[in-house]
Formats: structure tokens, sequence, C-alpha cells
């Protein structure tokens, strides 16, 4: 089903959470994790915290004792978080009982003391009496039976000042997916062992150029078992355009702080800044540029947004360079960034690529000033720093650079120096 629906009755609801609960109980997902070694390895890093803080609160100083939810932890979401802010309280519920159980069960193997499990629907987590500065929410809210419901529930529990992170699915990316959970249905094919293996096996067979092509070469999760029930076979799935998004958003009580990825939806970026109606995609309102690259890219299968209470009209993302006290901001470079010196376009010093980007057209050339610049972020000299120590430079050309390198997801801003200015 794509986009909402509110004709479902309160009973048909309850069938179909307690279908949802049945069906992770038999099917845990993500697939339960024995080691988080690596994945703590990766963030001993204290710059990348730092960078993740900012992405979510440009406007506030740098701090690690904060209180996270992760509403629909799964599996190990939770103790990934507890490991990854060890100064943090972090909270995790599930209405799956294995899945707070595999994550109980990482909290014993590392001592993650920080961490606190319920299992608890997210519709019902004001039980808790807790608010919390900042929640993670995952791929969990269109599995819900009633979304808006569960929206709703975690608008109460922020805090004022916090910031969610959300993850939904996107419609055009998973036509396939759709396309083949209608066949499932169709056919009547169940989620047990021998039904998902018969159907891994057809889906090898898949014709050249069925819509599900692509996603099944570039995503080895379709490989595992527990993912392929997930996508296929899941008994209640919808997904939401940019627009139904924002809606959906409205009607919970928030407003849209960034994309955590902003780059395929700037309509100056990548191919999109290239083809005949790029002039007529800049001149629409932000929602309606996101829609369309939405569009015009075709195969999102996500969207992952930060957004904050609507009651908070200065809790809004944005670059922050667009203020008279630019010069103050701090740029932070995310983790997944490489600068390419090899095989450049012409006219190119380098070109800054985000590893985490799915689409390979979104590089950004540089020339050698900006590459300076670039060269000289450092995660504590501000833009105006930065620009004193590589020599003078007209400033509209430097504050467009640096606004082009936080919608490339390049850096990240700490803007607490430039609000106490």
């Amino acid at each position: 089903m794509i986009g909402p629906d509110d004709s479902t009755g309160a009973g048909e609801r309850d069938g179909v959470g307690a279908r949802v609960r049945d069906f992770y109980e038999q099917h845990p997902y993500p697939p339960p994790l024995e080691s988080l070694d690596a994945y703590r390895r990766r963030w001993q890093d204290p710059s990348k915290r730092r960078a993740e803080f900012h992405l979510s609160w440009p406007a506030q100083a740098y701090r690690e004792d904060f209180s996270i939810l992760i509403a629909g932890c799964g599996t190990s979401q939770a103790a990934k978080h507890a490991l990854r802010w060890p100064a943090a309280r972090v909270t995790g519920i599930d209405f799956s009982a294995i899945s707070v159980r595999c994550t109980e069960g990482l909290k014993q193997k590392y001592a993650l003391g920080n961490l606190t499990l319920h299992q608890l629907p997210l519709e019902r987590v004001a039980e808790l009496g807790v608010e919390f500065d900042q929640i993670v929410c995952t791929g969990v809210l269109h599995h819900l039976p009633d979304p808006d419901a569960g929206l709703k529930a975690l608008r109460a529990v922020l805090a004022p000042g916090g910031a969610m992170q959300l993850m939904v699915y996107a419609p055009y990316g998973r036509t396939g997916i759709y396309m083949l959970q209608d066949f499932c249905r169709l056919l009547g094919i169940r989620a047990t062992p021998q039904e998902i293996g018969d159907l891994m096996a057809a889906l090898e067979r898949l014709p050249p150029g069925h819509p599900l092509e692509t996603l099944l070469r570039e995503a080895p999760d379709f490989r595992d078992e527990a993912a392929l029930a997930d996508a296929l076979l899941h008994p209640q799935d919808r997904a939401y355009s940019v627009p139904q998004l924002f809606e959906f958003l409205k009607r919970g009580g928030f407003e849209f702080g960034r994309w955590v990825r902003n780059a395929p939806y700037f309509f100056d970026g990548g191919v999109a800044a290239h083809i005949p109606q790029a002039v007529r995609i800049s001149r629409l309102a932000p929602v309606e540029q996101y829609a369309a690259l939405e569009l015009f890219r075709g195969t999102m299968i996500r969207h992952s947004a930060l957004v904050h209470r609507n009651d908070e009209p200065d809790a809004a993302v944005g670059s922050g360079l667009d203020g008279s006290n630019w010069r103050a901001c701090v740029p932070i470079r995310l983790p997944e960034t490489v600068c390419v010196l090899e095989r450049l376009p012409p006219g190119s010093a380098a070109v800054l690529i985000n590893r985490a980007h799915t689409y390979k057209d979104l590089y950004l050339p540089i020339d050698a000033r900006q590459k300076r610049w670039f060269d000289a972020i450092d995660g504590t000299a501000s833009i105006g720093d930065i620009l004193e120590r590589t020599g003078p430079a007209p400033h509209e050309p430097a504050r467009a650079f640096f606004e082009r390198l936080w919608w490339y997801d390049q850096v990240v801003f700490d803007r607490s120096r430039a609000a106490l200015g």
C-alpha cells in the first residue's frame, strides 16, 4: 500500500499490528549480530561523533551527555548507539520479544550500562514517562498499522530543542518490490523457509529489464532470507513520496530540518544541474524541488530526514550560511568524504566524493583555490579563520563554496559560535 490510509478501523489495525509482531518473532530483522567489535572500532574517532552531533544540532555547542530513544530498535540498533555514544543515556524499545532479547545479549556482552531496553510498542512510548533529546526511528513507521498515531506518539516524547531522525520508504524506487509483493500475495506465498528459498530461486530468473533487477544486483541484503522476507513478504508496508512525507510530518507536529544526505535532492547537484529544465526546477519552492528530484532520479528507495518539533521555528537545520555571521561557522568534514586527485575533469584540482552516496553523478570538482580552502578544514577553524590562512578571497564565492560543500554532504557546520555572535 503506497501512502497513508486513514480508513483502517481499530479492530483491523490491531490485527495488522499482531501480524507484524508475529512476523518479526519468526523473522527478526536485521539478522542478529554476535559481534559489534568492528562497529566499536569505527566510532573510536571523536570527530565522527562531533560531525553526527552537528548534523542534527548545528547551532548547539557539542556535548555527549544527551538522551536518545531508539524507537523500534530491532536486534542491534540500540546497542550500536550505546557503543557510539558512551556518555549518552540510550533507551531502546521494540514490540518484538526476540529483538529485545538479542539486544539484551549485546548489552551484556559489551557491558553497556548506558542502555535501557523495554519490550513496548512504539505507540505506547509515553508510558516510559521520559522525554528524549534525540529520537531515532528508521524503517519502522511505514510498517505500523497507523503511522500517524506512531509519529504523534514520538512527538509527545521529544524534548524541547530535540531532534528526530526518521526513515520511511519511498515509492518510485520500490516499484519492483511492490510488484513482487503483489506476485507473492496473488500466489499465496508465505514466509516459511521452504517458500522463501523457492522465492530466492525465482528471483534469479527474473526477466531482464524487470524493475527489481537493479536493486537485486546492487543490494546484497536480498541474498539474506530475513531481508528478503522483510522486503517481499511483510504484512504491512507503505511508502511516502516527498509531498506525502511533508504532509505526514505536518500531521504529526513536526517541521523538516534537512535530509540526512542532501545531495540527491539538490537541484544544482550532479546531472540535474545540466538538464534543460534545471532553471525551472530552481524556481520552485524547496519541497517542490525535492519532489522534482525524486521524480527525475526515479530510483530512491527511502527518505531519511532530520526533523524537529513544529513549535520551534528556529530549529531548522539548513546550511545557515545565509546570515551576516556565516564566517563564524566551523565546517566539520563528514567521515565518508574523500578527496580524489587522479583522473580529474579539465580545470579541476580535485574532486570531492561522499562514499555514502549511491548516485555516481554526485561528485564535486573543485579548483585550486577551493582545494586550499577544503584542505584547511580541520574541525576547529571557522570559515573566517580558513579564509585568513589561505589568502584574500571575495566573500560571495567563498560563502557559496562552503554552502555547496554542505549541499554535497562534504561538511556539516558548528554554528554555535555564530549564534553567540
